[in-house]
Order: structure tokens, then sequence, then C-alpha cells
């Protein structure tokens, strides 16, 4: 019994100790987890090391170890700064990236040497494993950088040299290291915002022809049908577009340098053209799904943590949603389905969003089209773009795609009339009553995102609402301008031909006669059935013109009129006006574009349309090009891309390239080994090198190649080149600039001259120098021209030297000696005559002596004697017959 308790008293002892040391056993991973801790190794980085003063440093700093997300980083992070003067400051780190390291710019400002030091704070964080296991927390311990002396000189040090604008005709691609030619190769990816295309900086100055290529049939029928020419689209079956958008837009679009269009928008099948802006070639074409067209472009920038660049895409719209192509191959890239109703926006690198508002249910939603993209997944995540999306469909309506939801003010009148990503959108009501205006935040720094920034309701003059009018164009596009950057929205009355302008921050009236009889437009205006896409904003300046044929220009902020330009009608072809119906195309590098277009034009077609290019601040006219790119208003109309104007010419339905094209000059000198003194003569050529001139049809008509004319020729000059009219009157060539240049490299000024209508120069010119030397030609260049240059070679001999020997009289005395007297003779002897007859010639001038007597004075000589020997035998024979 005894030894039973005892057994028991062992079993309980046992059992508690098992429990307690479970316990333990159990605890000790918890305990180990808390109490991890990781030694660690900050660093700093500075460069450039030595730095200019004021000049800019960038700051790499960070601890060594990542982190498990692309979400996390390190924060607290200092550095410790000592300037030349020995103060001190901090500078605070932003939260790293999950590298481990980040960097940003800093600029110190005194001469002398700067000490500094990064700090690592000691910090927990959860570990979760790259691959697999349990999450656990981790002390990281402080630790502090290596000391960085950082040198600051007294004089700016060198940057990477920038390069200048191209100086000669260029292409695509553009080396990634010119990163200064961005100002002058822009997109069309759609129709841009009021007709405003910047970053065209080298747009036409002139009415110059790349290329053409024929669109379909086209121009003059012939035959029994006399005058009358082959349809072009105008009304209702537009060509030169990609479809018929919104007011019957063009949408052929530009994509780095690449035009697309389709021919018609009756083919079917409906072919797309991918054509080299540059130089008219052919890319690719092809039939995009079932008989679609594209939509618009994009040249999407993607800046992951992984890779950085950009993507060009067609989006070609197909059901709810779009297929999206590679606008390079024309290959289908990716496809989006249920893509929701709104307005369209992009931001700074071109993502796309569509805006969607519901003032009824007081809701705002953006759809991100990029945050849709990266559900597709795949291990790198929004570490790259293609492998996560590429060759995948997605929902639209998935709701990751919706990265901002929420409340608007309810009961807002009329709809959205505009909208800036990351700015704001802007909606409105119109009647002839009363307009009312309002905003909503769009910009986070600004206050909450769906706030509203204003409403308003300006009550309408009086005179709207008595004489019923249109606050509207004929289709109801009453809003005929909304600038976000001007913050400042127009509105047309069409019966009175009269803007009104209104705040986009207030939604106060700003501007507008309160007369009907005041700043009224010409009649002819009232009658465009598509105002809004005959108007342009940029420059802080409101352009209009239409049907009336002038162009007006007004201050948007208090609409007053700058200038107008009437685009007179010198032959009366156009039958409702003295001046042009004309539409403007686009607005870039400080013009205005038109061009002549007309709903239902009558056939035979009016002739002389023109096409126009006005100075945007003056209205003065820059060129004009009558009977050249006549527009067409239901088809495509110009567009511009990589400062290259596209257009079709319903005149004869071929697409035009206009821009600045490439010269040739060439130069030959005759003779080409001469002595100082002697007079050469310099001959060549400037020519037009454009793609253009190396077409079938220009090559038959101008063998011997196009020649370059100047500016003001250059309209009636491509009429007579690329249209076959009759060659203008009055043609100019362009000036030729000549230098020489010595042996050791030093140029200098010979003259200069122009070329006539057949791209033919001369000069004469005579050298006083010695030595061989270099003959420059050079073509400055000129509006429709890049500048050219051809060089030769010429040798310049010492001037002709003395003749030496004996004279003329001396040669002349010693033949006759040799000669017998004629017996009889009375009169004077031959010596005496021939010797008379050799005073009366001039003497050869005398030179010191020279050891051998060049060859053609030989060839002097010997004509002299034989002159003298011919006069000597002559009188001897008179003589001879006296006797």
């Amino acid at each position: 019994m005894k030894i039973a308790i005892n057994k028991s008293k062992i079993t309980t002892i046992t059992l508690v100790l098992l429990f307690a040391l479970s316990t333990i056993i159990v605890a000790l991973p918890s305990v180990s987890a808390q109490t991890q801790q990781k030694a660690t190794i900050s660093y700093l980085g500075v460069m450039p090391n030595p730095v200019g003063v004021n000049q800019p440093v960038l700051m790499h700093v960070g601890m060594m170890d990542s982190l498990s997300s692309v979400d996390e980083g390190w924060e607290g992070m200092t550095i410790s700064v000592e300037d030349p003067d020995g103060e001190t400051s901090t500078l605070e780190v932003d939260k790293t990236d999950s590298t481990g390291g980040t960097g940003f710019s800093w600029t110190p400002t005194k001469v002398g040497t700067y000490t500094l030091q990064a700090h690592f704070p000691e910090q927990i964080i959860m570990v979760s494993p790259f691959r697999m296991g349990s999450p656990y927390e981790q002390t990281y311990l402080e630790s502090y950088s290596d000391v960085v002396t950082l040198e600051v000189l007294e004089d700016p040090i060198d940057y990477h040299p920038g390069h200048s604008l191209p100086n000669n005709y260029w292409t695509r691609p553009i080396d990634a290291q010119l990163r200064e030619w961005y100002k002058i190769s822009a997109s069309w990816p759609e129709i841009p915002t009021n007709l405003y295309a910047p970053y065209n900086d080298y747009a036409p100055d002139t009415a110059h022809i790349l290329w053409t290529k024929e669109l379909t049939s086209g121009g003059l029928v012939g035959g029994n049908l006399g005058g009358y020419s082959f349809e072009i689209g105008d009304a209702y079956e537009g060509k030169f577009s990609g479809s018929a958008g919104a007011n019957f837009d063009s949408r052929s679009i530009i994509l780095a340098g690449n035009l697309y269009y389709q021919e018609s928008t009756l083919e079917d099948p409906v072919t797309m053209h991918c054509v080299d802006l540059h130089t008219g070639e052919e890319q690719w074409s092809k039939v995009f799904l079932n008989n679609q067209t594209i939509d618009f472009g994009q040249l999407f920038y993607w800046d992951g943590f992984n890779m950085h660049g950009c993507f060009a895409y067609l989006w070609v719209s197909s059901g709810s949603g779009y297929q999206v192509f590679d606008a390079y191959s024309g290959d289908w890239v990716f496809t989006v389905t249920n893509v929701p109703s709104g307005t369209m926006l992009f931001d700074e690198l071109n993502h796309l969003y569509v805006l969607s508002v519901s003032s009824s249910a007081g809701r705002m939603t953006l759809w991100n089209m990029t945050a849709l993209g990266l559900t597709g997944g795949g291990f790198y995540g929004e570490g790259s773009w293609g492998n996560t999306v590429h060759g995948k469909t997605f929902d639209g309506s998935n709701p990751a795609a919706i990265t901002m939801n929420v409340t608007i003010p309810t009961g807002l009148p009329g709809s959205v009339i505009g909208a800036n990503f990351g700015d704001m959108v802007v909606g409105g009501d119109v009647s002839t009553e009363e307009v009312s205006l309002w905003g909503i935040n769009l910009n986070a720094s600004e206050g909450e995102i769906g706030a509203e920034l204003f409403s308003n309701t300006w009550e309408a003059f009086d005179y709207w609402f008595e004489l019923n009018l249109t606050v509207a164009g004929m289709f109801g596009d009453n809003w005929v301008g909304v600038s976000l950057e001007d913050r400042v929205a127009v509105l047309w009355a069409k019966e009175t031909r009269q803007h009104f302008g209104f705040s986009l921050e207030t939604g106060d009236f700003l501007w507008g006669p309160d007369s009907p009889d005041v700043g009224n437009q010409y009649y002819l205006d009232a009658l465009d059935d598509s105002s809004s896409n005959s108007r342009a904003i940029a420059y802080g300046r409101f352009y209009s013109a239409s049907v009336g044929g002038i162009v007006y220009c007004y201050d948007i902020q208090n609409g007053s009129l700058l200038w107008e330009t009437p685009i007179d009608d010198p032959y009366s072809e156009f039958l409702f006006a003295n001046t042009w119906w004309v539409k403007p195309s686009f607005v870039t590098d400080g013009k205005i574009y038109m061009g002549h277009c007309e709903h239902s034009p009558v056939d035979p077609r009016p002739r002389g349309g023109p096409y126009v290019c006005l100075d945007a601040y003056t209205g003065d006219v820059v060129w004009r090009a009558d009977g050249l790119f006549r527009q067409t208003r239901w088809g495509g109309r110009a567009i511009i891309g990589d400062s290259i104007i596209a257009t079709m010419d319903t005149y004869d339905q071929r697409v035009y390239a206009i821009g600045k094209g490439q010269s040739l000059t060439t130069l030959t000198v005759a003779p080409k080994i001469v002595a100082k003194g002697e007079t050469i003569l310099l001959e060549g050529t400037v020519m037009d090198a454009s793609p253009g001139t190396e077409q079938t049809d220009v090559q038959l008509r101008f063998p011997g190649g196009v020649p370059a004319v100047s500016d003001e020729s250059m309209s009636d000059w491509m009429l007579y080149i690329y249209k076959q009219f009759d060659v203008p009157a009055n043609v100019t060539g362009v000036e030729v600039v000549f230098n020489w240049v010595d042996a050791d490299g030093v140029w200098h000024d010979m003259d200069r001259t122009k070329t006539d209508m057949s791209g033919t120069y001369s000069l004469a010119w005579t050298p006083d120098t010695e030595g061989t030397v270099k003959i420059v030609a050079t073509f400055m260049g000129s509006g429709g021209y890049f500048g050219s240059y051809a060089e030769t070679a010429l040798v310049v001999g010492p001037a002709p030297a003395g003749y030496l020997g004996p004279s003329a009289s001396e040669i002349a005395q010693e033949t006759v000696s040799q000669m017998p007297d004629y017996p009889g003779y009375q009169g004077p002897s031959v010596s005496e005559i021939a010797a008379e007859t050799v005073s009366q010639m001039p003497a050869y001038p005398e030179m010191p002596d020279i050891p051998e007597v060049p060859a053609y004075l030989t060839i002097d000589l010997v004509i002299i004697v034989l002159a003298v020997v011919a006069i000597v035998l002559g009188l001897y024979a008179i003589i001879k017959q006296q006797k």
C-alpha cells in the first residue's frame, strides 16, 4: 500500500515535469523569434564628387538588407552634414525602396569640404520569408555609414553635353541619347484638346512637299465627262480617316513617326495602312477584326521598379471594350472587355483612365487601365508590364480597376464638359435663360477628392430669350471651347454669331456682348453645322474660323478681338462669299494652320481652295498654297507629328506629307590648276533631295532632278512639280555662299550668288593667293529646306614670270643681218626696215636672271621670231619687185 502511494507520487511528479518541459519547449520558438537581432551595414554615396558650388548632387543612401515586399522600405534614416565652416545639419531621408536604398537630390551652397555620414536607427519589423515559412519579428540594429567627404569647387563642373536639334533631314528611330529632340517629335494619338499640338517646333514654314501617295481614284476623270472629277467623300462618305468620330473629325493618327489611316469609311474590307511619315514607305496594311477601325493610339510609359520604357499601342473598339494591337507590327497584344462609359483621360505618362460622374447618384469613380493590367499577376507583379499584360484578356468590370470611388454633391445640372487628370472636372447646362457651371476637385493637394470647387448659375441676357437664340451649334455643341489650362469655357450663340466666356474657377460670366448687335462674326458662320471643330485654343488665345472665311483671334481671358484675317478668294470660285470657308487643323510652333473644306461641294470643284498658315500671335500670313491640300468635311483633315503635316488633298485624292526637306548642293571649278591672278569659274546646283523627288511620276518629268527654290516661290513651285501646273513665272532660287579655305584651315569669305529656276548657279572668282585651297559652296537652308554644301580643291600657282632672253629687236637684227642685200636697191636697207618695225613693238618686260626659260615663254619667243622673219621676208620680196 505504501509502495503504491510512492508510485502515485512519482507518476504525478513525472507528469508535472513533463508538462513543464513541454511548456518550455513550446515557448522556446516564440521567445527566440522575439529576440532575433541582426547587425546592419549602412551606406552613403554622393555623386558627382567633386562638384561645383550650387550644383546638385545625388545622395544614394540606405542599408544593405532588402525587404520582402515592394511596398515596404526602411524609415527614419538621416544624414548628418558638416559644412566647410564647421556648421552641422541633418537631412531627413524618405522611406527607402524595398531594395533597402533610395536617392534624392541635395545642393551644397559653400565652397570647400563637406563631411557627411548616414545613420540607420534600430527598428523592429515583421520579416516574411521570400519563399516559405511563417513571418517573424526581427530587430535590425543601429548602424552608421562610412564618412564621406564632398569637395565643392568654386567653378561648376561639366555635365554631359546636350545635342542640338537636327540641321538636316531626320528620320525615325531617334537615338535615345538625343533627348533634346523631344521638342520636334510629337505624336498625334487622337485629336488634341482644343487642337493644340505642341512639340512640333519644326512645323512647316512653307508648303514644301516631302512625298505623295495615292489614296484612291482621284482628280479629273477626263473625256466626255468634261470638268467633272472623281467623288471625294463629301458628304457622308469620308476618306483618309479611321472612323467618323465626334463631329466627323479624322481618326487618322501619328505614333512615333508612323502615319495610320484608312482609305474610306465605305471600303470593305476596311484596310488600315501604316506609313513611315518621313519616307512615305508603307510599313504594313491589314484588316483589324471584323472591319474595325483604330479609335486612338497610346504611347504608354511604364515606370516600374524593374523596368522603364514606352509601349506603343493601337486601340480598336470591339463590343463593350477594346482589342489592343502593337503599333509597330499591327499584331494583337491584349484585350479589355466591359470598359465603363465616361470621360476618357490620360495622365502625364499616358496611362488610360475613364472618369464616370453621376450627379444623381452622388458618386464619382475612376477606372484605371493600369491597375486592371496589373491583375495579370506574375512573379514580378508591378516590376514589369509586358509579361504581366501581353497575351491576356482583362474584364474591365473587375473591381480592382476602380482606383477612385468618392461621393460628390447631388443635383448638379447638366453633364461633364471637360476634365483634366489630377486637376478638376467641370460640367454644366445652358439655356436661353441661364448658364450653370460647376467644378469638382481631382487634385488631392488642393483638398478632398470629389469636393465641390464651385457651382454657379448666371442669368442670361434678355435678348437670348427674346430672340430664342440657339446657344449652340446646329447639333447642340454649345461649348465651343473649354480650356482648363486657362480656366475659361467659351459659349457660342449661333444666330447672332457671338461668343461668351465663363470662368472655370468660379463659374462666373467673364465676357461677351450684352447686345445682339455687338461682336458679331460674319453671317455665314451661323451656318456651320459643327462649330466646335471650327475653334482652337492656344497661347491664351481663342481662334474661330468657319464658313465666313474670316479667322478671328480673341483674348480668352477678356474676349477682346486681337486680330482678324480674311482668307480671300480673288477669283470668286467659292459660291457663298469672297472669302473661303476654312476650318482650323491645329495650332503649334506659334502658328495656326487651316484649310478650305465644304459640307457638300459642287462639281466641277471650286479652283484654288487654299491651305493657309498664319502667325498665331499676329494673324500675318506665313504661307499660303492655293489649290494645294484642299481639306475634307467628312473625312480626315490635316494632322501633324514629328513636325510633318499629313493630309489628304481632295483635288487629286492623294496623301501628302508637308515639311522641311533635304537639299543637295554640287560644285565644280574650271580650270582646277591656275596661276595667281587668273580667273576661274565656279558652277553647280542646289536641288531638292526629298523622298518625293524619287517618285516615278516626278522623275519622268524632271529626270535631272527637282531644283530647290525660295520660300516665296514654294507654293506655286509645288503645284508645278507635284500637280503638273504651268511653270510659275518669276521663280527665284536660293542663295549660295562661297568660302575658300587655306592650307592652315582658315576660312575666308569669297562671295555669294543665287540659283536660277533650274537650280543652277555660277560665279567667276580670281584667287589672290598661292597653293592648294579648298572652295566651299554652302546653301544655308531656308524655311523649306535643310542646308547643304559641296567642296572642291583648287591649285593656284605663282603669277607668270617676265621673259629674260634676247629682245625682239635683237632677234630681228640678228636674223636680218644674216640676209644678203638686194643688188641695186637704193632705199632703206632690209635691216633698217626690220629695225624700224621691231621698234614699234612693245618690249617684253625684263626680269632677274633665271637659269631656265619657261616653256610657254619659249613658245612666245618662237612666235615673235617667226613674225619678224616673215616681215623681213615680205620686205625683201617688195624690194625685189620694185627692182
